[in-house]
């Protein structure tokens, strides 16, 4: 296997006139002289699907949006860079190496789904590649390529949710970053109907938004696509759907730029084409595991079913993911080797997606926190079956009525570990284990000389989204509901 450079050039682009040099700009021209109808049928054609997480066929999404356009006022496009899943640097390095790709990519569905307004949405802790994605929309508007086009950089806050396209709108419109239950083609970014200061919301929902009916909506869409999504559309645009069709998969064309860290060599991120052996991919990216030492399992973020060393062969695409029982997510794969205790990377797993639960769903926040506690107790010596047991049962409840995917992705992610490393488990309840602190599972802040650096204050993360010292017992919904100044009730 070799890594390939579709996405994530060799070299960094280092300005505009670079990115020209380098064949940037083809896509751009091409769409100005094609029908909006027309590029949504050869992103359909392409296959792309969303490199976001869910593999949502791109196409389907644009023709979508462009479906429900207001009669009244235009889209928005919003590029998703709130890159926050355990595991992924890929966005934020697709942006520090060639952010003209992506800005491109997002001019033209702008062009395809009738928007006027494009917002680039990264978090306010990523600065350095927030200033590298301003200077490359001042350099692209400076060119004429924005004409009739507004182009802004949102810096969210650091919460995982954030990066729910729904929560992104909603905290784009100056609300928090809880998610809704209208999808962004029938409630978009310029939604301010009812604002976080309007207490007169009648929905019964913390996020105070009314949700859209049935039937006509003076409403406009939003298109949410991921960074490495639009990245890949100048070159389908440029050179055609078949041309995208020669590397990966029938089902999922095209690459998927991976990050690989935890128990291996090296930490980093590399482009490969679809359907490469994952165990290719940590040998490559990552220079496969620790001297002596073998996989026993991999994490694909904290949306997927583990990854057993039996299935290391499996290929990197949605459908091959799927059938073995886990998922690609945005392709950040979390390495242990056979020293690993799966109980606490349980442990480490579910107390992140119990903290980042922002509450509006009862099951997913309090059996979420009960979860996170037992897996916590599991790695010491004082746990019982009676304790298991309750993991089991609360496992099967945290997604009821969930409105996004966080409580089912803490179902699954429990009901993996219960049933792939059960002798880890079992060892512990039987007092034979050593004691074993939980993992630290959460975002990745850098990749530096083959190094990964994780959030450590995650760790220090009260289940209310503050740092305080002692856990206030409220939910974030339940908090923000009584603070309606977001900047200052907000951690970033």
């Amino acid at each position: 296997m070799t890594v390939v450079h579709r996405v994530l050039p060799p070299q960094p682009v280092g300005s505009f006139e670079d990115h020209v040099d380098r064949g940037g700009g083809k896509g751009f021209q091409a769409s100005r002289l094609a029908e909006p109808e027309a590029l949504i049928a050869e992103l359909e054609t392409s296959g792309l699907r969303g490199r976001g997480g869910a593999g949502f066929p791109t196409g389907t999404k644009w023709r979508t949006v462009a479906e429900h356009r207001s009669a009244e006022l235009p889209a928005t496009v919003v590029v998703n860079a709130a890159e926050g899943e355990p595991g992924t640097f890929k966005d934020r390095t697709i942006l520090a190496t060639d952010p003209y790709s992506v800005i491109e990519g997002a001019l033209i569905a702008a062009r395809a789904v009738g928007a006027d307004n494009i917002v680039v949405a990264l978090k306010k802790s990523f600065a350095d590649v927030v200033v590298r994605v301003r200077s490359a929309v001042t350099e692209m508007e400076a060119a004429g390529w924005a004409e009739g086009v507004s182009i802004s950089v949102f810096e969210g806050p650091g919460e995982y949710l954030y990066g729910e396209e729904t929560a992104l709108l909603e905290t784009i419109a100056g609300r928090y970053p809880f998610p809704r239950i209208a999808p962004p083609f029938r409630r978009g970014a310029e939604d301010v109907v009812t604002t976080a200061d309007d207490a007169g919301s009648d929905s019964g929902l913390a996020a105070h938004v009314e949700m859209a009916g049935e039937g006509d909506s003076v409403a406009p869409p939003t298109l949410v696509d991921n960074v490495e999504t639009l990245a890949n559309v100048p070159r389908i645009i440029a050179r055609g759907a078949a041309w995208f069709r020669t590397e990966g998969t029938e089902k999922s064309p095209g690459t998927i730029v991976c990050t690989v860290t935890g128990m291996v060599r090296r930490h980093g991120v590399g482009e490969v084409m679809m359907g490469t052996p994952l165990r290719e991919v940590i040998e490559e990216i990552g220079g496969g595991p620790l001297p002596g030492r073998r996989v026993k399992a991999v994490m694909s973020g904290v949306a997927t079913g583990l990854i057993t060393a039996d299935l290391l062969d499996t290929p990197l695409s949605y459908e091959a993911m799927a059938e073995a029982g886990s998922g690609l997510g945005s392709a950040g794969f979390l390495v242990y080797d056979d020293t690993a205790d799966m109980t606490a990377v349980a442990a480490g797993a579910s107390r992140f997606l119990a903290i980042e639960s922002c509450g509006q769903c009862t099951p997913c926040k309090q059996d979420g926190l009960v979860l996170a506690d037992l897996w916590a107790k599991l790695c010491t010596k004082e746990a019982t079956q009676a304790d298991l047991d309750t993991i089991v049962k609360r496992a099967a409840t945290v997604g009821d009525g969930a409105r996004c995917y966080l409580a089912t992705q803490h179902q699954v992610l429990a009901t993996s570990v219960l049933e792939r490393f059960g002798d880890d488990i079992a060892a512990h309840v039987a007092g034979t284990a050593t004691v074993v602190d939980p993992a630290l599972v959460a975002e990745l802040v850098d990749i530096t000389d083959d190094k990964a650096t994780f959030d450590e204050r995650h760790l220090h993360k009260q289940p209310d989204w503050t740092f305080d010292d002692t856990y206030s017992g409220q939910s974030p919904a339940d908090r923000f509901a009584e603070h309606r100044d977001h900047e200052s009730s907000l951690e970033e």
